[in-house]
């Protein structure tokens, strides 16, 4: 099973930028599809992008316009790429595959934080 690993996180004023790293242990290109997800305390894991295997991606509507996903095949990575942030971004980003496989875990996460 490819391991994930998310890095990138940080903290941020409102309007600011940050690029998350996913970085996988094997071939994305062995996932049909990767995806980002955040959790905000209290509130449930949602969906924020994916990206399939053929490169097709997908947004929630929150994102759409600010946020862009990504990937390297050559370097097992998939991005998330965050623009004008907003403190409703405040969130513990996730990346797993899409939708998520049956025994698959999730990792550590990195946390974004945007401040007003």
């Amino acid at each position: 099973q490819v391991q994930l690993v998310e890095s990138g996180g940080g903290l941020v004023q409102a309007g600011g930028s940050l690029r998350l790293s996913c970085a996988a242990s094997g071939s994305i290109l062995s996932i049909n599809a990767m995806g980002w997800y955040r959790q905000a305390p209290g509130k449930q894991r949602d969906m924020v992008a994916t990206i399939t295997r053929g490169g097709i991606t997908n947004y929630a509507d929150s994102v759409k316009g600010r946020f862009t996903i990504s990937r390297s095949i050559g370097k097992n990575t998939v991005y998330l790429q965050m623009n004008s942030l907003k403190p409703e971004d405040t969130a513990a980003y996730y990346c797993n595959t899409f939708p998520i496989e049956l025994g698959r875990s999730w990792g550590q996460g990195t946390q974004v934080t945007v401040s007003s």
